[in-house]
């Protein structure tokens, strides 16, 4: 069983920063991309960032400059920095990997459970 565990969110105002988290553990034998995505009330879940596991990143156009994404390979973490956030930041923010429970077997989408991110005065 694989599971993701993110940490980091909650409430700051516009203009502040946060650092989301999320941590991967379980039967694993590989992980290829990890990523986030978030999803605002009444809209569709979309990509924020991802990042290949030899670092490649991908950025929505809405977040490139104020967000960064990075991954601790040994440690199967991967972190959102959020810089200068914004009102229209506000979602649930959810970590997701594509993960290699053994050797021959395909990669898999895995999601965390999702952390809350207010951006409000």
């Amino acid at each position: 069983q694989v599971q993701l565990v993110e940490s980091g969110g909650g409430l700051v105002q516009p203009g502040g920063s946060l650092r989301l988290s999320c941590a991967a553990s379980g039967s694993i034998y590989s992980i290829n991309d990890m990523g986030w995505y978030r999803q605002a009330p009444g809209k569709q879940r979309e990509l924020v960032a991802s990042i290949a596991s030899g670092g490649n990143t991908n950025y929505a156009d809405s977040v490139k400059g104020r967000f960064t994404i990075s991954r601790d390979n040994p440690k199967n973490t991967v972190y959102l920095q959020m810089n200068s956030l914004k009102p229209e930041d506000t979602a649930v923010y959810y970590c997701n990997a594509h993960i290699r429970i053994r050797i021959r077997s395909p990669p898999q989408d895995y999601w965390g459970q999702g952390t809350q991110v207010t951006v409000s005065s």
